[in-house]
């Protein structure tokens, strides 16, 4: 009998993936604190997961924008629509719409979520080595 990965883990591969997406665009936002002009970005989880959910089950890449052509590769994020633009709750004089303290809770939230789909999926792996050895 054949063992399909995607019946067995469901859908907490993908979860994982946009976990880390949303690391890489929290990150960007923290690096950016002091770019004038700068609007802090995120991804609305929920809806990216089910999205997710109601396709064919199969990872899509997910696309992001770049303004400058100097600007470094990332996470390929699929649609414009998949980041959105965090409102300030005080705008600065600059224009940065990054808050160190939001960006840094939602980093750490968003590190314990991945943490624990991680320990979630070992969980999985390591019950289908015991039911491949009998035990």
């Amino acid at each position: 009998m054949a063992i399909s990965f995607s019946n067995a883990l469901g859908i907490h591969e993908q979860a994982l993936q946009l976990r880390v997406n949303r690391a890489e665009v929290l990150a960007n936002n923290l690096a950016n604190t002091d770019t004038p002009g700068f609007k802090a970005r995120d991804l609305d989880f929920k809806a990216m997961l089910g999205s997710e959910m109601s396709s064919s089950g199969a990872a899509k890449p997910l696309a992001m924008d770049t303004t400058d052509g100097q600007h470094l590769p990332h996470a390929q994020m699929e649609g414009d629509d998949a980041l959105l633009y965090r409102t300030p709750s005080q705008p600065s004089v600059d224009g940065n719409t990054v808050d160190t303290q939001q960006e840094m809770a939602e980093f750490m939230k968003n590190t314990l979520q991945y943490q624990s789909s991680f320990q979630f999926l070992n969980g999985k792996f390591k019950s289908l080595t015991s039911a491949i050895r009998g035990e």
